[in-house]
């Protein structure tokens, strides 16, 4: 074999492998960024939305989560962390605030949010809903707008309630709203508002027992991711000095919690894994309108209400989407 063919053979054979694995499709990796702490519901959830277009974790599609449990004051550092990984996307999810850090950490990877933290124009995440610009969109989760709903079925639960207790993280951004909306709603009833603060589980025992000198009736949990990721903690207590309390999310009733009200987390989040998918498939965050999740249950544990001594009114029996007994 002459000099020069053998040289060209060589080139060749040691080109080779470098471009077969040119043409093995890179698989993507989504930046699971969120406020709670991990939630087995809403990430199968999100994997379902994942599946339908196509994707599944681990065989076509990595995710690296990132949970801040409560402390939002570290979504900056890890929305900046999954930046630096260079994820194919952002999912961003728990109040706005993750949205809001992953939106700082990049303007060019293409961020889904799933946020409950009030209209997402007004937050900044967005500059409409029907045209999101940027490279954000999502679902749009009703959450605060549901605080008077919710008061009013608190209401219809425990009429001779005077003195409704509110626990409440000051440290999250929607409370001074949702708290604005409570004084409202308790002036047409005549019920008085007596307020409890929580940052972290640590002040969740001198929450309760300001509560419980107050003499509160009923309890009124605001809703926040933090008080999520510690609901067994917040069931616990509020059972233990039997307390009947309403909840924004049906995963506080599967903990042992009396009542719950709001939107179905779950088809959020698998409308969620829907909107990842797409952006995964090439659609632009700016072509996808925002959701607005229009999906609610009410939630009512029978068990925990007959521990209580509470007998269900027949007319929230017949409203409620599901009785755990």
């Amino acid at each position: 074999m002459k000099r020069r063919e053998f040289i060209t053979l060589l080139g060749s054979a040691a080109a080779w492998p470098f471009a077969a694995r040119a043409q093995q499709p890179t698989r993507p990796v989504i930046g699971f960024l969120s406020s709670f702490s991990p939630n087995a519901r809403f990430a199968a959830a999100f994997n379902q939305g994942l599946k339908e277009l196509g994707f599944i974790e681990g065989q076509n599609v990595t995710i690296e989560y990132r949970y801040a449990e409560g402390r939002y004051d570290r979504l900056p550092a890890l929305a900046d962390d999954l930046v630096h990984q260079r994820v194919t996307v952002i999912f961003a999810t728990g109040s706005n605030a993750p949205a809001l850090a992953a939106k700082a950490a990049t303007s060019t990877t293409p961020i889904v949010f799933a946020s409950g933290g009030g209209d997402p124009v007004k937050a900044g995440l967005v500059a409409s809903i029907n045209r999101p610009g940027g490279n954000l969109t999502g679902i749009s989760i009703t959450t605060t707008a549901l605080t008077r709903k919710r008061f009013e079925l608190l209401h219809q639960l425990i009429p001779q309630a005077k003195i409704i207790g509110v626990l409440v993280n000051p440290n999250y951004p929607d409370s001074e709203v949702q708290l604005r909306e409570l004084h409202e709603a308790a002036g047409l009833t005549r019920e008085t508002i007596v307020i409890a603060e929580a940052r972290s589980e640590g002040e969740l025992d001198h929450a309760f027992t300001a509560l419980v000198q107050q003499r509160a009736n009923a309890l009124f949990t605001a809703n926040d991711p933090l008080f999520i990721s510690l609901r067994n903690q917040i069931v616990a207590r509020a059972a233990h000095y039997s307390i009947p309390a309403t909840y924004h999310v049906r995963d506080f009733c599967v903990s042992g919690g009396l009542m719950s009200y709001g939107a179905d987390f779950a088809d959020a989040y698998r409308q969620s894994g829907n909107y990842v998918g797409r952006t995964l498939k090439g659609e632009r965050p700016t072509d996808l309108p925002v959701i607005q999740s229009a999906k609610f249950e009410l939630i009512i544990n029978l068990k925990t209400a007959k521990a209580l001594g509470i007998e269900i009114p027949p007319q929230l029996l017949a409203l409620a989407d599901e009785v755990i007994e």
